[in-house]
């Protein structure tokens, strides 16, 4: 993913009014994160426990997506449906989106079991690992993790715009 500026981040949310992407927490440290890493950014939002957010790179744009999801978590593993690594004690959770569009504004929503911290790009390449759970031993090369995981969240965002 090419670095963006949080001029980018903030134009691309297609999910929440402009207002609320106006004043959404934007990570302070986007000079450090691991750009060449990642697949997409996400985040989560310091001062509001449930929110989080994505910007994945689609079609020679951004995509923003605003994110919820319920904190505590059950403590049973659980598998991240975008990267495939299993978590335990509340590292998976459901993400849910309101849809883009009219749709989402008639409260619509859609929802997928991710990392909750939203690092699915480094554990796919091996860059991190979940404090308890694991990684499935499997014989793809990390190019086929990688475009899995790309692969895993278009098809996420081809669900928040139908």
């Amino acid at each position: 993913m090419k670095p963006v500026t949080e001029s980018d981040i903030r134009s691309s949310f297609v999910n929440c009014s402009k207002g609320d992407a106006k004043r959404l927490s934007v990570p302070r440290d986007l000079e450090q994160r691991p750009w060449d890493d990642l697949d997409f950014l996400g985040w989560g939002d310091p001062s509001l426990p449930g929110r989080c957010y994505l910007v994945v790179p689609r079609d020679d744009q951004l995509i923003g997506v605003a994110l919820r999801h319920e904190t505590g978590g059950t403590g049973k593993p659980q598998m991240c449906a975008i990267c495939l690594t299993t978590h335990t004690g509340g590292d998976v959770v459901l993400m849910t989106a309101h849809k883009a569009g009219d749709s989402g504004r008639r409260g619509n929503s859609i929802g997928t079991y991710m990392c909750a911290d939203l690092a699915c790009s480094l554990y796919a390449r091996g860059k991190k690992r979940p404090a308890l759970g694991s990684r499935y031993r499997e014989d793809l090369t990390l190019e086929e993790k990688i475009d899995r995981v790309r692969e895993n969240i278009d098809a996420f965002l081809t669900r928040l715009y139908s």
